[in-house]
């Protein structure tokens, strides 16, 4: 199966950059571009694509926004943020709006397809650390709640195993250093890493994080 990308930046150069790297694999396509985040809207509402890669500085409407409304408006397509700084406030933001991870503008190009392929998959591009460090660095930007732990009907969803499970993975622990603290094997981590997602009906790992600090299970103040 071809992975449909679509494409937006405001630099002409850097999309017809990024489209050539995507179209040397038999794999990878490139089926749009946009200079706007308005114009990534539209185009991701008639392309479909399964990945957006998403500058964030742009004229007119950001990559912030615009992906709020692709995530929205385009259940079944992953946006994948590209960044100047590594752990900025554009990274953070994107990931609250609901992209799967970010990228930097200076990554290989071997990175970029991998990255663009892992969305695709259902994975978070981002490292579980740097996920924690995003979230303790720019905590203060999450809503406050009131009590421990917020009241969330899918929070109760949870069984207590999958519950320490998401705070593990909320604490920035991988997969295998979850299997070695819980005692478990680590495709019964993944499986219950699985069930959480559906259960919180968030898309990924990063979101099912950003999901334990707005609700308080995981309090990084």
């Amino acid at each position: 199966m071809t992975i449909r990308v679509l494409l937006v930046d405001d630099e002409p150069l850097l999309r017809m950059a990024f489209g050539m790297v995507l179209d040397s694999r038999p794999d990878l396509t490139a089926v749009g571009e946009a200079g706007d985040g308005a114009a990534a809207v539209r185009e991701a509402v008639r392309l479909q694509p399964d990945v957006v890669l998403m500058d964030v500085r742009m004229p007119g409407m950001d990559g912030i926004d615009a992906t709020e409304r692709i995530v929205r408006d385009v259940p079944s397509a992953r946006v994948l943020i590209l960044t100047t700084f590594d752990l900025d406030e554009y990274a953070f933001a994107g990931l609250r709006a609901g992209a799967s991870g970010f990228l930097l503008k200076n990554a290989r190009p071997d990175e970029l397809l991998d990255a663009v392929r892992a969305v695709a998959a259902g994975d978070a591009v981002v490292a579980p650390r740097a996920t924690r460090l995003l979230l303790d660095t720019f905590a203060h930007r999450l809503p406050e709640r009131s009590g421990p732990v917020a009241e969330d009907e899918r929070l109760a969803r949870l069984t207590a195993r999958e519950r320490e499970v998401l705070v593990a993975v909320a604490g920035g622990l991988s997969n295998g250093e979850i299997a070695g603290t819980l005692h478990l094997a680590e495709a019964t981590v993944k499986s219950h890493l699985n069930r959480i997602l559906a259960k919180l009906e968030v898309r990924d790992r990063v979101q099912a994080v950003v999901y334990a600090y707005r609700t308080r299970l995981v309090d990084p103040r």
